[in-house]
Parts: structure tokens; sequence; C-alpha cells
């Protein structure tokens, strides 16, 4: 068998198998994002081993999240964003701060010297938003005032913990930081942000008229698509996660007079690449780790550490909402997914972790994956989805119903 038909035989068993573990997922009332992962662990090299992730399936899996949060920046208008603002700032600080401290205090008093302390505890920190927001918009809530601080608050959380990749990196090769050279990181990516959510809104807001009357209907989206690849490719080069710049691309996108049919038109894309994304995740965990007990309680410890520093910080960070309203935001910043998978093999690769807690990193950021979907959809139990209007800072609907409301 050729590579380019090999290539497309593993395609189409992650598609079935993505299909056929959402369908089971969703039988057991379970998003289903969680069968997706399931899907990947058992056809995954580690298991039955239909699969082997090479370079064209992590190029399937990338685009599969870039269009999830193109998709999701779609159905977030800035203006919802700025009235959550401060609150997502404190929820994204405090899911970066804690984390940080406990994952870093673990592995210092596990036995790990400082710099693989330091690069463990930078594991703990980024949130994976893809996977929160794929919750959400199956669950019918990204209207809702906690999925807004939940993204907002993720961009937050992507560039401190690209900040502090930054710092540990730099003091496990040195022994010591360059304070200014992470200063300038720094103001890059902030900048890089505030441009794109600012200015690249209000500019599209004068001009969507462009996109409208086009001689292919198609158009609209096809230049829209330009624009997320081009913005992912941005937010990639200056070293913020691809996803991020594909968020602020669809936030852009969302003030056109476009949105609507972009939305609907979004839709096929996304039913055939979005599972490449969460199979392929979960074809990264060796279940032999399992294996060991020592191993298994480990990877049960530092799960259990992961999730409630997110949902310690998040929620205290959000208590302004109301109890259930808090526990919601702290559930959705719970997913490490990805971004905990890129920092072990960093980690990995520059020596300073073993395959076993290598192993472990990537199990936790998988479980944590698996645990919030479930846990967000029984916290969602009972509201209806909001059909339209805003809601307020203190956590009420201001124009749609409020029953159920934490």
């Amino acid at each position: 068998m050729d590579h380019s038909t090999a290539a497309l035989l593993a395609l189409l068993i992650i598609f079935v198998a993505a299909q056929i573990g959402a369908e089971i997922s969703q039988r057991l009332t379970l998003p289903s994002v969680v069968g997706e992962i399931a899907a990947g662990c058992i056809i995954g090299p580690f298991a039955l081993n239909l699969i082997q992730v090479g370079h064209e399936l992590e190029l399937f899996a990338e685009l599969g999240a870039i269009l999830l949060l193109f998709s999701v920046g779609l159905e977030t208008r800035l203006d919802d964003l700025k009235k959550v603002g401060k609150v997502a700032a404190y929820v994204g600080t405090g899911g970066v701060i804690l984390p940080f401290l406990v994952g870093g205090l673990w592995a210092h008093l596990a036995g790990f010297e400082l710099s693989k302390a330091l690069f463990i505890g930078a594991a703990f920190v980024a949130t994976s938003a893809g996977i929160t927001a794929r919750v959400l918009h199956e669950l019918g809530m990204l209207s809702r005032i906690e999925s807004r601080i939940i993204l907002g608050a993720a961009v937050i959380d992507d560039i401190l913990a690209m900040l502090l990749l930054g710092f540990v990196t730099s003091f496990q090769a040195q022994g010591s930081v360059d304070v200014l050279g992470l200063f300038f990181v720094l103001l890059q990516a902030v900048g890089f942000v505030l441009l794109l959510a600012l200015v690249g809104t209000r500019l599209m807001q004068r001009s969507s008229q462009l996109l409208e009357a086009p001689i292919n209907p198609l158009s609209p989206l096809t230049l829209c698509l330009a624009g997320c690849l081009a913005l992912a490719v941005a937010a990639a080069y200056i070293g913020l996660a691809a996803i991020i710049g594909a968020f602020l691309a669809g936030m852009i996108a969302a003030e056109s007079t476009q949105r609507h049919s972009l939305e609907k038109q979004l839709q096929p894309l996304l039913a055939f690449l979005v599972p490449y994304f969460f199979v392929v995740t979960g074809s990264k965990v060796d279940l032999s780790q399992l294996a060991s007990l020592n191993v298994v309680g480990t990877v049960i410890l530092v799960t259990i550490l992961a999730v409630l520093s997110k949902i310690v910080a998040c929620s205290l960070a959000s208590m302004s909402l109301g109890r259930r309203s808090s526990i919601i935001v702290g559930v959705g910043m719970v997913p490490r997914g990805e971004v905990g998978i890129i920092v072990a093999s960093l980690g990995l690769q520059a020596g300073v972790l073993s395959n076993t807690i290598y192993s472990v990193i990537i199990l936790m950021s998988l479980l944590t994956s698996v645990i919030a979907p479930p846990a967000l959809k029984a916290l969602f139990a009972g509201i209806t989805p909001p059909p339209g209007g805003e809601q307020g800072v203190d956590g009420h609907l201001m124009k749609v119903d409020t029953s159920g409301y934490g």
C-alpha cells in the first residue's frame, strides 16, 4: 500500500471511529466529544494500532481545531466580551497562577529538581478552549454569560501560559530568565489580540458590504476562511496557539451582515474536520502506562490537583456571577487538551521530562478533557438555551427566561 493510500485509509478509520464513538456517547447522554476522544484511545497506536499519527493526521486535526474556534468566534460578538472583560481577566489570571503553583509544588515535593518542577507546573496551566467550546456549542449555551467569560478567559489564559512557558524554558536552559525578552513577547501577544479584536471588528463593521451579493454565493465563506487561516498562521508565528488567531478571525467575521449565512455554510466543514482533532488527541494516550499501579496513582493524584486548582481559582474569580455560574466557569476552564500535550512534548524533546512523567501529563491532559464535558452538561441541566437577548454581568438574562440560572 503506497503512502497516499495509507493516509486515506487512516482518515477513513478515524472518521468512522469518531461517528461510532459520538453515537455511543450521545446514547449514554454524554457529549459527543467524549466518545470521539475515547475512539482515539482505542484505535490509536497504543491500543488497536489501526492508525499512526503522522504529519497528515496532525494537519487534519489542527484544521479541525482551527475551524471549531473560528465557528465559536462567529457566535461571539466583541461587545459581548467587553461586558465580561473584567471577570474574564480575573478568571484567566487566577486560572494560570494557582494551577502553576499547585503543579510545580507537587512536582518539587515528589522529588523533581526546580527546573523540571517548573516545567511540570506549566503543563497544569493552559486551558484547551476547543473542547469546552464544542460542548457549549452542542448544548446551545454559547450566548450565555458563563460561555463568554470562559472564551475571553481562555484567550488571556493562552497569553499568560505562553509567557510562563517562555519563563520555564529560559530558566531550564540557562538557569536565568531574560526579563526583557519575555516582556517583548507579552507585548507582542497582547498587541496582536487587541489589534484584531478592536480594530479588525470595526473595519468589518464598516466594510461588511464587500461580502454582500457576490457572484458566487460561497465567496463570503471562502474569503473568511482565507482570513481565518491567515490569522491562525500569524498567531502561531508570534508564539500563540493557532486557534486563538482562528477565534479572533471568527469574531471579526461575526460583525458582518453575512454572519448567519456563514454559520450555516460552515456546518458541513465542521462535521467533517472537527472530529479529527478529538480522535487524534485521544490517540496520543499510552494506555500501557496504566499497567503500573504507581503510575495509575500518580495520574489520579495529578488529575485531581489539575481539576481542583482550575475550579477553585476560576470559580473564586467569578463569584460575582453566583454560585452555580461560577462553578460552570471553573469547570469550563478545566480541560488541558492539546495545550498540556504540547507543553509535555516540548519537555520530552528538551530532555526535561522522562517518558513516564510525560505519559502522566498526557493522561492528565486527556482525563481533564474527558471529565469536563459531562460535568458541564450536568451543570447546565434544567437551563433552557437562550433564544436571544443580553445577559448582565450579574449572571441573569435581561431579555430571556432566567429559570434554572444559578
